[in-house]
C-alpha cells in the first residue's frame, strides 16, 4: 500500500499551501545528500530513498491542480505523470527554488548571477626606483592600457537604444528553467540562457566602436604618490584604478609591486643602514674627527683613540625613513682599517722602530708566535 503523501511531509490533510511548503522546505534541507557526505552506505541509500518520496510527495501537494486530484481520486492526474510538463513547475516550483530562498538565489551549490555586478580585474605592474627616490619619496607617473566603459556606446554595446530588446527565451531574467533527470528524480534545474548569454537581452546592431563589448581598450596614465622610506619588493594598491567592472561592478585595482636599485654606497637592513669607512693606521690609533657623506647630508663622525678594525659606530637618525611614520633608522659606520701601500725603505724602518717600540700588551688581543708582528717586514 502506497504511503499517504500528506504523512510523509508530516502534515494533516487541510494543511494549507504554506504549511506544506514550509514542512517540505525543512525536511528537503535536513535529508540533502551533502548532509551524508560521511555516512554510511546504508545512511545514504535510506536518505535517498526518503528524500526521493519527499519529493514526489511534494510534486503532488505543491501542485493545486495535482493535490485535488489526489484528495479525490487517491492519485496525481495520470496524463501528466511523475516530473512531467506540470511537475515542479507548479506551486512553489521544486527543489532547486526551495534552496533558492535559503541561499540568496544561489541554490546553495555556488551558481552565480549571470547579471550580478562584477568587479574589474586588478592591473600588476612593476616600477624600478633609485636608492634616493626610495629614501625622499617620488610622484611616478605610470602608463597602462585598461579596459574602460566604451564612450560611443556608454557601456551598453549597443549601436542606439532601439539595438536593444528583452530576450524572448528567459524573458530578461538571463536564466531558464528546464526538467532535468538526477539521481533523485526528475527535477526542474535553473540555467544560464544560451539565446543572450545571461544578459537578458539581445542587441540587434552592436556598437561600431567596442564591438558589443561595452568596453575597449585605453591608454591610461596614473599618478603614483610613492613614500619615503619604501624598501624592495613592497607592493602598494591604487583602489579603482583597474580594469573596468561589469554590470555596474566597481573597477579592479592597480597593483605596484616595488623594486629598489642598490646604493654604491649604503646596505640597508630594515629601516638602517651601513656604511664602509676606510681610515689610516695613524687616525685610528690616533682618534679623528671626519667628516662623511649621508643620506641628510654632511655630518660629524667621531672615532675614539686606538678603535679597532670592524668597529661600528652609530649616528642616531642618520638611517633610512621610516614607513609613514615621522622618524628615521640609525647610520652604522663600519672603520675599516686601511694598510698603506708603496712603503719606501725609509718608511719601513721607521715601521720597523715603531714596532720594535711596542710591547706586548699593547697588542691585547693579538697573539704573537714572534716579535715583529705585522710590521716585521
Amino acid at each position: 500500500m502506497a504511503k499517504d503523501l500528506y504523512e510523509i511531509l508530516g502534515v494533516s490533510k487541510t494543511a494549507s499551501d504554506d504549511e506544506i511548503k514550509k514542512a517540505y522546505r525543512k525536511l528537503a534541507i535536513t535529508l540533502h545528500p551533502d548532509r551524508f557526505a560521511n555516512a554510511t552506505d546504508k545512511e545514504k541509500k535510506d536518505a535517498e530513498d526518503k528524500f526521493k518520496e519527499i519529493n514526489k510527495a511534494y510534486e503532488v501537494l505543491g501542485d493545486k491542480e495535482k493535490r485535488a486530484n489526489y484528495d479525490k481520486y487517491g492519485t496525481e492526474d495520470g496524463s501528466q505523470g511523475f516530473g512531467g510538463a506540470g511537475g515542479f513547475e507548479g506551486g512553489f516550483g521544486g527543489f532547486e527554488d526551495i534552496l533558492s530562498s535559503f541561499f540568496n538565489g544561489s541554490g546553495g551549490f555556488g551558481r552565480r548571477n549571470p547579471n550580478e555586478p562584477k568587479q574589474g580585474e586588478d592591473i600588476h605592474v612593476k616600477i624600478n626606483l633609485t636608492f634616493e627616490e626610495a629614501y625622499n619619496g617620488v610622484t611616478k607617473t605610470i602608463r597602462l592600457n585598461r579596459d574602460e566603459p566604451c564612450s560611443t556606446c556608454k557601456g551598453t554595446g549597443a549601436k542606439d537604444a532601439s539595438s536593444i530588446r528583452v530576450c524572448p527565451y528567459c524573458k530578461g531574467t538571463g536564466t531558464v528553467r528546464k526538467n532535468q533527470q538526477t539521481l533523485f528524480g526528475q527535477q526542474v534545474v535553473q540555467t544560464m540562457c544560451t539565446n543572450c548569454g545571461g544578459k537578458g537581452r539581445i542587441i540587434s546592431e552592436k556598437c561600431v566602436t567596442c564591438r558589443g563589448n561595452g568596453y575597449t581598450r585605453k591608454e591610461a596614465n596614473v599618478k603614483v604618490n610613492v613614500p619615503a622610506g619604501v624598501d624592495n619588493g613592497v607592493s602598494m594598491t591604487l583602489r579603482g584604478e583597474g580594469h573596468n567592472g561589469q554590470n555596474g561592478g566597481a573597477k579592479g585595482n592597480l597593483v605596484i609591486a616595488v623594486g629598489v636599485m642598490p646604493s654604491d654606497k649604503f646596505r640597508r637592513v630594515g629601516n638602517d643602514l651601513y656604511m664602509d669607512l676606510p681610515i689610516g693606521f695613524y687616525d685610528v690609533a690616533c682618534g679623528c674627527e671626519i667628516n662623511i657623506d649621508t643620506m641628510k647630508g654632511e655630518a660629524k663622525c667621531k672615532i675614539p683613540e686606538a678603535t679597532q678594525a670592524g668597529t661600528k659606530i652609530r649616528l642616531k637618525g642618520y638611517g633610512m625613513k621610516v614607513l609613514q611614520k615621522d622618524a628615521f633608522g640609525d647610520l652604522y659606520v663600519v672603520v675599516k682599517v686601511e694598510t698603506p701601500k708603496g712603503l719606501s725603505s725609509k718608511q719601513l724602518k721607521l715601521l720597523k722602530a715603531f714596532e720594535d717600540s711596542l710591547s706586548d700588551s699593547q697588542y691585547p688581543q693579538l697573539k704573537k708566535c714572534k716579535k715583529g708582528g705585522f710590521f716585521s717586514k
